[in-house]
């Protein structure tokens, strides 16, 4: 299997322990980063002196800063990033960050509720053999997963 790079930005101390550890319980090859804010995600990914293109961004929606939402449309702006899956994990479950990501380009939509409740389980779901396929192009049915 592929070592999938994955970029996290999460600004919980205990979510991001919690989410390396789902994806070490996994078994999945991977190379996980973190970032603990929107502004230190865009930085990242526009360093120029170490280029870095992820193979998918997963984004919590409320960070102080920048949020999860200016960043997802940051990141759709930069045509390098454009085909990089964006899934996005977050406490809330309001209809209207779910449409409101949806449409500015995120891949999918999972509640932390429903992600941790079994998310070494998410994570191989999520990264099946032909995960690149299944994450382009979400239908809005099969975009969020909330509790």
């Amino acid at each position: 299997m592929e070592n999938i790079k994955m970029l996290l930005a999460e600004d919980d101390e205990d979510d991001r322990s919690f989410f390396r550890q789902a994806v070490l319980d996994s078994g999945i090859g991977s190379e996980l980063t973190m970032v603990t804010g929107g502004w230190q995600l865009i930085e990242f990914l526009l360093d120029e002196a170490k280029p870095f293109i992820p193979d998918v961004i997963f984004l919590d929606i409320n960070m102080p800063g920048m949020d999860g939402k200016s960043c997802l449309r940051e990141i759709r702006r930069q045509e390098k990033f454009v085909e990089v899956p964006v899934i996005i994990l977050s406490t809330s479950t309001r209809l209207r960050d779910i449409e409101e990501t949806y449409r500015d380009g995120a891949n999918r939509y999972i509640s932390k509720t429903v992600f941790y409740s079994d998310s070494s389980k998410w994570i191989m779901l999520l990264f099946a053999a032909d995960w690149r396929q299944l994450l382009v192009s979400p239908t809005r049915e099969g975009f969020a997963f909330i509790d």
